[in-house]
């Protein structure tokens, strides 16, 4: 499974008042691992940025008049991204810009490029409900380090939401171990005693129902199917 990691800045908040894209960063992944392919520029948006995007990016016009424009670099973003799954934080603001930026060429639109979209901001607050859900309060959450964070940049956003995704998608993996981790702690406090007699209890059609409600949940939570699930699953007919 190919995914991409991707983010942008821009020159403004709306791309309908003729605000541009001026960095793109993408990460790939491949079974959930980092490849190293990753896609990175920087783009002369041919305007100048808003005081509040230039305070959050810090990109300049003089820093920009000599990188590509958006056309120049098209194609092989086209390339790239080509039926990729592609993971954004807060994908609608992204997605509103690259679909701008093509329509601008005359070309289809971003979205039919791609193979699919996750929205990690979607995903947190289904994970969190009622927390913050920012990169920065998710890194902070997930163990994910941003100190290196000073100013918002494409890339290294791409890179620390690819790491926050892989985090927050791990499912049961840390229950595990952190049982594990339990048993060891404890275990020099009990002593050895003759098992006893093994029961077995079948579950009631009304535990089945909960824990079928329970995996639906943990489904839905990873935008697919969790361990479970993905264990038990009986073998698709051939």
């Amino acid at each position: 499974m190919r995914q991409i990691v991707l983010d942008t800045e821009t020159t403004g908040i709306n791309p309908k008042l003729g605000n541009r894209i001026l960095e793109i960063g993408c990460v790939e992944l491949h079974n959930r691992m980092l490849t190293g392919n990753n896609l990175h520029f920087y783009i002369n948006p041919e305007r100048e940025s808003e005081e509040g995007a230039l305070n959050v990016h810090g990109l300049t016009t003089e820093f920009l008049s000599d990188k590509p424009k958006f056309r120049e670099i098209v194609e092989q973003l086209r390339e790239y991204i080509q039926g990729a799954e592609v993971i954004i934080h807060n994908a609608p603001f992204d997605l509103g810009f690259l679909n701008h930026e093509f329509k601008l060429l005359n070309l289809p639109d971003f979205s039919s490029h791609i193979g699919g979209v996750i929205d990690t901001l979607v995903q947190a607050k289904e994970l969190h409900p009622g927390k913050r859900n920012s990169l920065d309060a998710l890194c902070d959450r997930y163990g994910v380090s941003n100190s290196h964070r000073k100013l918002h940049g494409a890339l290294l956003d791409a890179e620390l939401l690819a790491d926050v995704y892989l985090a927050m998608t791990r499912g049961q993996n840390s229950l595990g171990m952190d049982a594990e981790e339990e048993v060891v702690a404890g275990a020099e406090l009990l002593e050895p005693v003759p098992l006893a007699d093994i029961i077995f209890m079948p579950a009631s059609e009304d535990e089945l129902a909960a824990h079928a409600a329970t995996l639906a949940g943990l489904d839905k939570a990873v935008k697919g199917q969790c361990i479970w699930t993905a264990t038990t699953a009986p073998p698709a007919a051939g």
